[in-house]
């Protein structure tokens, strides 16, 4: 299967499938020299991990990660560094039923049609299980980050469970940290929690709206047309499994403005253009403003749930099925991390493109 690479300069590699023995991700183009530890990546694999509270899968995995090669006393190399996280807790026998049918909203027929076979085990590699590896090859590139610009600091959140959005006059950043699904709004987390019970108890499950906030991103990252910083973060979300919309600052919103409204107006500041407002997510013309990168990407419900759905299966017979497993009520809740994950890898790719094009030599204002 092909396409498995991402990136242009930092480059990652996933392998791997759901019950498989391990997966992991080959990173390249990671710069030498670069302070790397198993247990700072670790610290991002565990923000990840299933079974960490009652509103995630309960398949128990410890994502452990171990550096195979390209780190040599501490130290990134430049050459490529293989991760590895080993499979622990697969119980294959779940998924007997569906070997030769098709479970409504998954990949599962996709797969059989284009392939003609497929990994029934908790989908292969469609899995949601693939994205230990990139989270690992995130705390790569959040090292790299830190190196190159410390200022830099990501910020994902969930803004929205099913229709139940946050208040944004209760927004505060530091309870992100204190609740397990994220929410900057401590009064929206309570909700969401008595919600998903419920939710959990009727065999259903519902989608998610995730926000990722860059901030100390410099100036200059990306190109115009087929380069854009916005482009590779767009894609960079939707290779996520479950999101089904992706969009840049205001986004859909920006449809009901107007330009007066829109225009994101700029005074003179002591350190150049200051923006007064920030409709455009920090990025203009495909490049990176230096304000805040806002990214937001909707997550559809698990189609894993124990409500017998219709389908059918491989003889093409019409049936009923309930899918088994242990699967998340909501899978925005750990979509958080990946998405983190995936904007670090965006951004340092970015970061070394600029270096490469540019020298980092910038147009000067005032």
């Amino acid at each position: 299967m092909s396409f498995n690479t991402f990136g242009h300069l930092f480059r990652v590699t996933t392998w791997g499938e759901s019950h498989g023995p391990a997966l992991g991700a080959t990173v390249d183009g990671c710069p030498p020299g670069v302070a790397i530890e198993a247990e700072a990546i670790q610290h991002w694999m565990d923000r990840r991990k299933p079974g960490t509270s009652r509103f995630t899968t309960q398949r128990r995995e410890a994502d452990e990660v171990k550096i195979l090669s390209g780190v040599f006393e501490g130290r990134s190399t430049g050459t490529p560094i293989q991760l590895m996280i080993e499979n622990t807790d697969q119980r294959s026998k779940d998924y007997g039923d569906i070997a030769t049918s098709f479970r409504p909203g998954h990949a599962d027929v996709a797969y059989h049609m284009k392939y003609g076979l497929r990994d029934y085990r908790g989908g292969g590699r469609s899995s949601a299980r693939e994205t230990a590896a990139r989270v690992a090859a995130g705390g790569v590139a959040r090292a790299a980050l830190s190196a190159l610009v410390p200022d830099l600091r990501i910020t994902g959140m969930m803004v929205q469970m099913g229709p139940h959005s946050i208040d944004r006059a209760r927004f505060d950043m530091a309870e992100v940290e204190n609740n397990p699904f994220w929410c900057p709004d401590p009064a929206a987390a309570n909700q969401w929690a008595e919600y998903l019970d419920d939710l959990r108890k009727a065999h259903d499950s519902v989608g998610a709206v995730i926000e990722l906030v860059a901030s100390g991103v410099p100036a200059g990252l990306g190109a115009p047309l087929y380069g854009k910083l916005d482009t590779d973060l767009a894609a960079a979300m939707m290779s996520i499994n479950a999101v089904k919309g992706v969009e840049i600052g205001e986004g859909m919103a920006a449809a009901a403005l107007t330009g007066q409204q829109n225009a994101d107006e700029m005074r003179m500041g002591p350190d150049g253009p200051h923006f007064l407002s920030n409709h455009a997510g920090g990025i203009l013309g495909g490049i990176s403003t230096g304000q805040d990168v806002v990214v937001r990407f909707a997550v559809k419900p698990t189609s894993s749930i124990l409500t017998p759905r219709r389908t059918v299966n491989e003889a093409g017979e019409e049936i009923e099925l309930i899918t088994k497993g242990r699967h998340d009520p909501c899978v925005g809740i750990r979509a958080v991390p990946v998405a983190e994950a995936m904007m670090a890898c965006v951004l340092l790719d970015h970061l070394l493109l600029d270096r490469g094009q540019t020298g980092g030599v910038r147009g000067r204002i005032g």
